[in-house]
């Protein structure tokens, strides 16, 4: 008899969210085991949604106000606030989907992200949790620094909020008023890449162009974040942080928030279990079932399945995989903790078919192993 589930699956990229795989499989599990307590925890990766994840797995509420938007507009925005915790993420902010056709990650700005982490502060905050995912912008945070006090002082003296395309500009970084709110703050950046500041696997070079940067401007990009990097460390002392696993997150805020704001760089899933105190959740369970769209040999290392699994060595409590795809490549899964795989998908059809009945093709799924476990009476 299954008393209690947890349910932590990331998403199904492009088809199902990972608070819709915990509905799916919720109802599922209190259909065959009536009175089953379902604990949902849909994990984000930082990027569009994060908030929202948040709150469906911890109590807090959404805090609404408006802040300057990716190209300095006025725009209407969020973030999640949870006690003495405020889980911001940069996309309600600076998200690419907020530029529509306008991409152009040399003018765009964090500003409005340093905003939303200057309210959260200002209304009791001590512990900021940051999503770094899905930003329209290149200019290594420092939007974000300028609006909580960081100034950047041009050639002439003046102080200036730099843009992807004025980072070269920057002659002197002066941190005090920053300093001083930030006095107490810890700050923990959501962080899923291992992109370095600048290079051919830096920033500009990866994601650049994915936010509207042609060849010139990539290469453009790519010289104004080595200017940045130097000022950091000649100025800040910041050395080795170019090449920090993660500093090129977000166009360079992983750096940026590391020599601005003090930040820790975790992974995501990390960061999530962290937050919603996994192993105390884990005390009474019967079976945690988590999934992503594609399970690969890349599950295994550093991702959402590994860190469960990880989390979960040494419990005796079965961790059930549910995916999209299942590669050939994944023979330590199972020595990894992993109790047994399974592919959501019934037919051997395309993506694009297969897609359009992901969630159909879940709740079959998922009930026929919740009926397998009560036939068998296992866990």
């Amino acid at each position: 008899m299954m008393k209690k589930l947890i349910v932590i699956p990331d998403s199904f990229k492009g088809t199902l969210s990972s608070s819709e795989i915990c509905g799916v499989i919720g109802e599922k599990a209190e259909k065959i085991f009536p009175g089953c307590q379902v604990a949902a925890l849909p994990v984000a990766d930082g990027g569009e949604g994060t908030v929202d994840c948040f709150l469906q797995a911890m109590e807090g509420e959404k805090v609404s106000l408006t802040v300057t938007g990716p190209w300095f507009e006025p725009v209407e925005s969020f973030y999640g606030r949870f006690g003495e915790t405020a889980v911001i993420e940069m996309a309600a902010a600076a998200g690419l989907p907020m530029v529509g056709e306008r991409k152009d990650p040399s003018r765009t700005t964090t500003y409005g992200v340093g905003e939303l982490i200057r309210h959260a502060i200002e209304q009791g905050a001590r512990e900021i949790v940051l999503g770094m995912g899905g930003s329209c912008t290149n200019d290594g945070g420092c939007g974000c620094a300028a609006a909580l006090g960081v100034e950047f002082l041009d050639e002439q003296g003046n102080a200036f909020t730099p843009i992807g395309a004025t980072l070269s500009k920057i002659k002197a970084i002066r941190l005090e008023k920053a300093a001083k709110r930030l006095d107490g703050i810890h700050v923990t950046a959501m962080c899923d890449v291992e992109n370095p500041m600048y290079g051919p696997t830096g920033a500009a070079c990866i994601f650049g162009p994915q936010k509207g940067a042609d060849e010139t401007m990539v290469s453009f990009l790519d010289e104004q974040v080595k200017s940045l990097a130097a000022k950091l460390e000649t100025d800040l002392g910041c050395t080795g942080l170019a090449e920090l696993e993660g500093s090129g997150a977000a166009g360079a805020f992983g750096a940026g928030a590391v020599a601005f704001l003090n930040a820790e760089l975790k992974s995501g899933i990390e960061t999530v279990l962290d937050f919603v105190e996994f192993e105390e959740k884990l005390q009474g369970a019967d079976a945690v079932f988590t999934g992503e769209g594609r399970f690969d040999s890349q599950s295994l290392h550093g991702k959402v399945i590994s860190g469960i699994a990880k989390r979960m060595q040494g419990s005796g409590i079965p961790l059930y995989v549910l995916a999209g795809d299942l590669t050939e490549d994944v023979p330590e899964a199972y020595d990894c903790g992993i109790t047994a795989l399974f592919s959501i998908n019934r037919g051997a059809v395309p993506f694009e078919i297969a897609r359009k009945h992901s969630r159909e093709n879940l709740a079959y799924v998922a009930e026929n192993i919740f009926r397998t476990i009560k036939a068998g009476n296992i866990r």
